[in-house]
Parts: C-alpha cells; sequence; structure tokens
C-alpha cells in the first residue's frame, strides 16, 4: 500500500497549491506539505507523480509549508485552509493508512517478542523443545495475522525471515543434540542385545523358565527408563516381545493360540480399549485448550495492551470454536464407548450360553461313550442271555445318558 499521496488543492488565499501527504506510521501522523503552483514545474510534478508517490526520494523546492496532523479515521487530515475536489481519494488513504499503522503496531510487538527469542536462544548451550514449541506457537500466531491479512505483506516477509533464522539456529542445536542421542542409543542397544542373547539361549536350552520369565520382566520394566531413539526402542521392543512369545512357546508349546482371541467379543474388547484411550488423550486435549482458553481470556482483559486484546479476543473465538468441535467429538466417542459396552455384555451372555451347550453337549458324548461301552461289556459277558432281554427295559441307553448328564451337572455345581 502506498504511504504517500500527491493532490492538486487550494490554500486559505485560494491559491492553487500541491498537496503532499506523507504517513509516518509509527508515530501515527500525517506530513503534509504545500507547493505553490509557480514553483511546480512539469519535471517536478511528474517526478512526485511517478516517484514520490512511491516511496522514491525527490527534491523538493523551497518557499514550500510543512505541517503535521494526526491521523483519524473520522476526522478529516487536511486543515480547514486547505481544499481539494479529490476529497475521495484522501478519504480511502486515510482508511488505508490507518490499517498500515495498526499492521505497524503490530509488527512492533512481534519484533519485540523476536528479540526476547534471539536474546534467549543464543544463550542456550543445547536444544531445548520447550523453548521450540515457543517459537512454534508464535509463529503459528504471526500466520494467523497473515491469514487474515492483519498483516502487511513487508511486515510478514520481515517476521518470516528473522523468524527462520530463530529455527534455523534451534535445529543446528537439536542435529547435534539427536546425534548425541543416536550414539548414546546405539550404545545402549547393543549392550542390550548382548543380554538378550543370553536370555534367548537360556530359552533354547528349556531350563528353569520361570527363572528366565522373572528375568524378561526386570529387563522389560528397565526398558521403559532406557533413552533409545525411535528406531532402536523398536528394535529393542521387538527382540524382547519374541523373547517373551518363544519362552511362552517352551513353556506350553506351540499350540498357545487361543482360538477366542478371534472371536467378536475379544474384538470389541480390544476396540474398546483403544476407544478408552482415544477419549483420554481428547479429554485432555479439551483441557490444553480450555487452559489456554482461559490464559487469552486474561489477556484480553488487559486494557494496557488494547492492540494485543484485540488479537487476544480474535483467538479466543477460535481456541472456543477447537474445544466445541472436540467436545462433540468427544460426545460421539462417549456414546460409541456406551454402544460398545452394551454389545460386549450381549456377546459375554451370549459366549456363556455356547460355552454351557459345549459342556452339555461333551457331557452327554462322554456318557453316551461309557453307556455304550458298558453295554458292549455286558453284551460280551451275558451272550447266553435271551436277545430280547434288554429289549423289554424302557430305552436303557437314553435314560442312562441322561442320568449321567445330570450326576455330571450336579458335580460341576458342588465343585462350584
Amino acid at each position: 500500500m502506498k504511504t504517500n499521496l500527491v493532490v492538486w488543492g487550494t490554500n486559505a488565499n485560494d491559491e492553487k497549491v500541491l498537496i503532499l501527504m506523507e504517513l509516518m506510521a509509527d508515530d501515527n501522523k500525517v506530513v503534509i506539505k504545500t507547493i505553490p503552483e509557480n514553483l511546480v514545474s512539469d519535471e517536478l510534478e511528474k517526478k512526485l507523480m511517478d516517484e514520490w508517490r512511491t516511496g522514491s526520494a525527490v527534491e523538493l523546492p523551497e518557499g514550500i509549508t510543512t505541517i503535521e496532523n494526526e491521523l483519524s479515521v473520522a476526522d478529516n487530515i487536511l486543515p480547514e485552509d486547505l481544499k481539494t475536489d479529490r476529497t475521495d481519494v484522501i478519504h480511502r488513504a486515510q482508511t488505508q493508512w490507518h490499517f498500515i499503522v495498526l499492521s505497524s503496531k503490530l509488527n512492533k510487538l512481534y519484533q519485540n517478542e523476536l528479540e526476547d527469542f534471539y536474546e534467549k536462544i543464543n544463550k542456550l548451550k543445547e536444544y531445548s523443545q520447550e523453548t521450540w514449541e515457543d517459537l512454534k506457537n508464535f509463529w503459528q500466531k504471526v500466520q494467523e495475522q497473515v491469514r487474515d491479512k492483519n498483516l502487511l505483506a513487508e511486515h510478514a516477509g520481515n517476521l518470516r525471515e528473522s523468524t527462520n533464522v530463530l529455527f534455523s539456529k534451534l535445529k543446528e542445536l537439536k542435529s547435534s543434540l539427536e546425534d548425541e542421542t543416536r550414539k548414546a542409543s546405539a550404545e545402549i542397544l547393543e549392550k542390550f542385545k548382548e543380554t538378550m542373547s543370553d536370555i534367548e539361549q537360556k530359552i533354547n536350552e528349556g531350563n528353569r523358565l520361570q527363572s528366565i520369565f522373572n528375568d524378561l520382566k526386570e529387563i522389560q520394566n528397565a526398558f521403559r527408563d532406557m533413552k533409545f531413539t525411535k528406531e532402536d526402542r523398536s528394535e529393542a521392543w521387538e527382540r524382547l516381545d519374541n523373547a517373551f512369545k518363544s519362552l511362552k512357546d517352551k513353556k506350553y508349546g506351540n499350540n498357545t493360540t487361543n482360538s477366542a482371541e478371534g472371536s467378536p467379543l475379544v474384538r470389541i474388547q480390544r476396540r474398546y480399549d483403544g476407544l478408552k484411550e482415544a477419549v483420554k488423550k481428547m479429554e485432555s486435549s479439551i483441557d490444553r485448550d480450555k487452559s489456554e482458553l482461559s490464559f487469552h481470556t486474561g489477556k484480553a482483559s488487559n486494557t494496557e495492551r488494547q492492540l494485543e486484546a484485540l488479537v487476544s479476543q480474535a483467538k479466543l473465538a477460535m481456541i472456543q470454536e477447537r474445544i466445541s468441535s472436540k467436545e462433540e467429538k468427544l460426545a460421539e466417542m462417549l456414546k460409541t464407548k456406551e454402544e460398545l459396552e452394551a454389545r460386549m455384555s450381549e456377546l459375554k451372555l451370549k459366549e456363556d450360553a455356547r460355552a454351557d451347550q459345549e459342556k452339555y453337549e461333551a457331557a452327554k458324548k462322554a456318557a453316551q461313550d461309557k453307556i455304550a461301552n458298558e453295554i458292549k461289556q455286558a453284551s460280551e459277558t451275558r451272550a447266553d442271555t435271551n436277545e430280547d432281554s434288554i429289549e423289554t427295559e424302557e430305552n436303557p441307553v437314553e435314560n442312562a445318558i441322561e442320568t449321567a448328564i445330570a450326576v455330571s451337572s450336579v458335580e460341576e455345581k458342588d465343585s462350584e
């Protein structure tokens, strides 16, 4: 946006003058210069229109009048003794200049924050994640103003350049820290592998499995505090997990897979557990947003920094909208959680009923096999008995089966 304006007008004596208006954004003032018509050559007028109006310096003649006025959106920036037909141009300039002043003030606030960041980051001896997050939040705040077009492109560009310099400094510190972390992690992983090799050899030998299990549990507990990189931690965990599986296979045999693992109840239980964790994370996220909302609410009420308060008020609405969106998602998650709980209860009842039926069928089959075997033995030892004697009894096999099942049920209840 242009901060210089050139129009023809008249002074208090009704003499034609060329009016030059220059915005001093940092001071919220407009410098107004008037040049009598007899001092304005065609060449000077062209230079003022083509060059000075776009910000280039132009040498002015002697004999000009200079005054300063406060910039105001409501009041006319020209003094009463100056008149011009281009009031529309002046009014448009006033509106644009007011925005430029606000943008300059906002830019100045951000530049002051950047100076604090420069001082803080230059004192760092090692990478600070907290400082990185603070700088990232600062840049997000600036970006919001850029997206809302509350900052001039020039201001946004300068802020971006300065912020990138600070990010680069932090990246250098982070790179150095990551190199040290990777080196330390590699050493820890090597020792971990040696320990696991001894454990794996003991598992293959198959002796004192319970003692090996206790050793693995100790390693697992210590694993949580080991300073690994993400890749090394994944590799170490896979090695530890495979050791547990090998130990389990050694202790119980390879056929340790429970067929129930693929049942609908187990699948829903896993989904339910995952959902509970997601609910927990969503609630934590909402709490963080509410904390940020509380912070900006207090910030917006600070009347001593009105410009920042205006920015905070705009951000309050954004955070509140984010909280509302997350609360809607949380409500949906809690509803799904209730549905899963009801479904799991229903499936558990069905699985219990199916288990009871399987027990009944197993007992029935065992009784059938037992009675059939007894009848076979009785037939062999009583070969001389009348073949029709068995038929005179009323369903002896069926009665015996029902009796055996009844006895089995009573025994199970007693054992419970």
